[in-house]
Formats: structure tokens, C-alpha cells, sequence
């Protein structure tokens, strides 16, 4: 079922209204019926103790003692609303009866004595309620007692109609008048309607007027303005995470298509085979740590990212990285030097932390110079983790240190053409920074070499 903005809200207001009214009529109900049968109960709990103490108990029987002044009374005057009075046997056997029964018995329940329970009696309603007779100990037969319940079932069977028709009444009212009232009060929003439809997916920097006055209309502008930005922002977002990837993805599988390469080249030994193919899934299994950290840093609030991390000593991460960059080092022919503090549990978060590394170190070989050095320092300071990667590269231009964290940005792209790279990875080592809320550092001096120190 469709129904217009002015429907929903008299709809909606209508649901919450009848939920209130359902409560509350049901709450009054309740009430009534507990009240109406609890004073029946009471009168007639009354009665039944009152003629228990008019039984008379001989042997197996059981009987009135003024039964004879009872019928007399019965014909001198008129009840209103007569109790019913029997007596009978532990064998549920009739043993006496009051005179207003006549030919009539009531009925007896063998589940149920002490409690009242509703019953019939010549197919007319009545309260019963059945008490044991005692004597010695032992239970010789119960007393029987009832009256009529019809006065009670007519009053809430009244009380019953009249709230469910005020439940109609009301709800269809309350309609209508909550359908005039919506109305009237979304009429500014189609000023808001027509400057939106001015908007298209060609001119996204198009922004809703703000109203003067900060109301609701004022908040809707400016929360559809805010979406228009979080929509310009997604559009980025997505580019980047295309580019991310693809940046992120290119070295493990290059690495994995030369691995299964060589491995087609020529038969193999068993553990050649089994070798290869262990390598092919751990490049497997990093690009898809790769791609799921991406998606982290895309959709997930930062401080909920770090707490999904687990930690690991960075000494084995930058052993792992420095293996993947084994070929380059080697091919460069770059000295490594990885100093780190052995006493110290140098722990930080293993992701992001991954990311940042392989980032920082692809860029330190990528433009590091031959026969250059590559040094490496981990250690602690003031209980933070403290990592410093310093190349002997050809630098940064200090106009350009501003600008490095920026997608795609690459400082004097003009002069190495033939160092590849898109100039992502310092924007992936940012996001991963602030994901751990980690504190980045780069000093950079051109012709002589880059420094990053990361602080967790």
C-alpha cells in the first residue's frame, strides 16, 4: 500500500494513538471486570460460610437445620438476587438443597473447590463456588453456592461495546484531523521540492537555500545539503578505492603469475610443487587482507576499525615487507640496516600497520638511489612504539611535503617517468594512520633522501 507523506504521518500518529488507546481501554476493562466479578465473589463467599454454620452432620447425611423457616421465608418475601445453596456428599451425591432450586441442581466440579469458577443453571449464567464440609478431619461433602452473573456478564458486555465503538470513533476522527494538520504543515517543504528538482547528477554543487528561520525545514535543508556533499564525497571514495586496489594488488600478482609460471615451465618434484603453491596462497591470502582492509578504511568509522586489529610485534612485519622487496633491494643493490629493541614488545596493529609499511618501504626502494642505504629503527619512547624508515633517495621538493598525502599526487612526476606508481601510497599510509589514530612524520631533503617516522 502507497500512501502520500501526509497519509503516512496521519497513519503513523493514528497506529501510536491506538496503541495508547488499546492500552488504556484494555487497562479500563480489566479493571471493571476484575471489580464487578470480585464483589460477586465476595457476596458470595459470604453467603456460602454463612449457611455452613446452618449444616447439620449425621452419619452420612447431610442436611439443614431451619430448613422448614427457610421455605417460609422464601414465600414471605421476594429476593432480588437469590443465592442458590447445595449440599452434598463426598460422593458427589445430592444431599440437600435450598428451597428456591425447586427441581434444579447445580452442577458440581470435582476440579476445582475453594475458587470461584462461572457456571449455568437452567442456561442462565451464574457464580459458583463450592467449600468442603468437615468434620473430625475428615471431608463428608461440600457446600455449593451460586448466584446469578448475568447483572455482571450485561455490565461488561456493555462496558465491552461502548470501548470498542469509542475506539472506531476516535481513531477514524483522529484520521482525518491529523491528515488536515500534516498537510498544512509540510506546505513549505515544496519550496524545498522545487529548488531540489533543479539538482541532477550534472551539477551536484547545486545546494537547497537554507530558510532564515532554524526550524525542522531549516534541518531538512541543510541534512539534504549535507547528503548532497556525503554523495560528492562516496563518488571519491569509490574512484579511490578503485584505485587503491588496484594499486595495492598489482605486486602480489605480478608475484603470483611469475610464481605459477615458472612453475608450468618444466615437470617438478613433490616439495617443489607443494613449495610454489604454499607461496601462491599466502600472495592469495595478503590480497585478500589487502582488499578486506580497504573496505575497513572505505565504509568503516575509524575508531571502530582499530579495535578489529589485532596486534602483532612490528619487527615481524617489516620482516615480512623486506622480504617482499627482496629482488628490488637486490636488484639496486641497497644495504639494509634493521636495528630494533629486543626487550621490548614493540606490539602494534597488524593491518593497518601492514599496510602503512608496505607503503612507506615500497616508496623507500622505488626511489631510493644504487648502492644506496635503507635504515630501519623500531624501539619505544615515553611508551609509545616508535618506527623510523630513511632512505638515501632523490628526496622530496619542500613546496611539495604539503601536498604528498593528497590522492594521486606526485611530487616532480616529470622527472622520474620511469619509477611507476600512481601516487596513492602515502594517502593509503594516512588513512591508515588516522585509523589508528598513529602520528606520521616526513622529512624530506631533495637529492639526499626521505624520512617517515611513525608514532602508535
Amino acid at each position: 500500500m502507497s500512501l502520500s507523506f501526509r497519509n503516512r504521518i496521519a497513519f503513523h500518529y493514528m497506529i501510536a494513538t491506538a496503541i495508547i488507546m488499546a492500552i488504556a481501554f484494555g487497562a479500563i476493562y480489566f479493571i471493571v471486570h476484575k471489580t464487578v466479578y470480585s464483589n460477586l465473589d465476595n457476596d458470595l463467599s459470604y453467603e456460602a460460610h454463612k449457611h455452613t454454620g446452618e449444616i447439620k452432620i449425621m452419619g452420612d447425611t447431610i442436611v439443614f437445620r431451619n430448613k422448614a423457616e427457610w421455605e417460609e421465608k422464601e414465600h414471605r418475601e421476594s429476593q432480588v438476587n437469590p443465592v442458590f445453596i447445595q449440599l452434598i456428599d463426598d460422593k458427589g451425591r445430592v444431599m440437600d438443597k435450598s428451597p428456591n432450586l425447586k427441581e434444579d441442581d447445580l452442577a458440581f466440579n470435582n476440579l476445582i473447590f475453594g475458587g470461584h469458577f462461572n457456571a449455568s443453571l437452567n442456561s442462565r449464567a451464574i457464580r459458583q463456588v463450592q467449600l468442603p464440609l468437615e468434620q473430625d478431619g475428615q471431608t463428608k461433602g461440600y457446600i455449593l453456592a451460586a448466584m446469578s452473573s448475568e447483572s455482571a456478564k450485561s455490565i461488561i458486555l456493555k462496558l465491552r461495546n461502548v470501548l470498542f465503538i469509542s475506539f472506531l470513533v476516535i481513531l477514524s476522527g483522529l484520521y482525518f484531523i491529523s491528515r488536515y494538520l500534516a498537510g498544512r504543515s509540510i506546505r513549505p517543504i515544496k519550496n524545498v521540492t522545487h529548488t531540489i528538482k533543479k539538482i541532477t547528477e550534472l551539477n551536484l554543487k547545486e545546494r537547497v537555500a537554507l530558510p532564515p528561520n532554524k526550524d525542522e525545514i531549516y534541518r531538512l535543508s541543510s541534512g539534504f545539503n549535507a547528503l548532497l556533499d556525503r554523495i560528492e564525497n562516496a563518488l571519491e571514495r569509490e574512484k579511490q578505492f578503485t584505485s587503491d586496489a588496484s594499486h595495492e594488488l598489482r605486486t602480489p600478482l605480478a608475484s603470483l603469475r611469475g610464481t605459477l609460471e615458472v612453475l608450468i615451465r618444466k615437470p617438478r618434484t613433490q616439495a617443489e610443487y607443494e613449495d610454489k603453491i604454499q607461496f601462491s596462497l599466502g600472495e592469495i591470502e595478503r590480497m585478500t587482507l589487502t582488499l578486506e582492509q580497504l573496505l575497513l578504511l572505505a565504509r568503516l568509522d575509524i575508531q571502530d576499525n582499530s579495535k578489529k586489529d589485532k596486534l602483532i610485534s612490528l619487527p615481524t612485519i617489516i620482516d615480512e615487507s623486506l622480504s617482499h622487496f627482496k629482488s628490488q633491494i637486490a636488484a639496486k643493490n641497497l644495504a639494509v640496516l634493521f636495528d630494533f629493541e629486543q626487550d621490548q614488545k614493540l606490539l602494534v596493529p597488524h593491518f593497518y600497520t601492514h599496510l602503512m609499511i608496505e607503503n612507506i618501504l615500497s616508496n623507500a626502494v622505488k626511489y631510493s638511489t644504487n648502492n644506496g642505504k635503507l635504515a630501519i629503527h623500531c624501539g619505544k619512547s615515553a611508551d609509545k612504539v616508535v618506527c623510523s624508515i630513511r632512505d638515501e633517495g632523490i628526496g622530496i621538493n619542500e613546496k611539495d611535503l604539503e601536498h604528498i598525502y593528497e590522492n594521486f599526487f606526485r611530487s616532480d612526476a616529470l622527472n622520474h617517468k620511469q619509477i611507476s606508481g600512481n601516487g596513492l601510497g602515502l594517502s593509503i599510509v594516512k588513512k591508515c594512520a588516522e585509523a589508528i589514530r598513529a602520528k606520521l612524520n616526513i622529512i624530506s631533503t631533495l637529492g639526499q633522501g626521505t624520512e617517515v617516522k611513525i608514532t602508535f
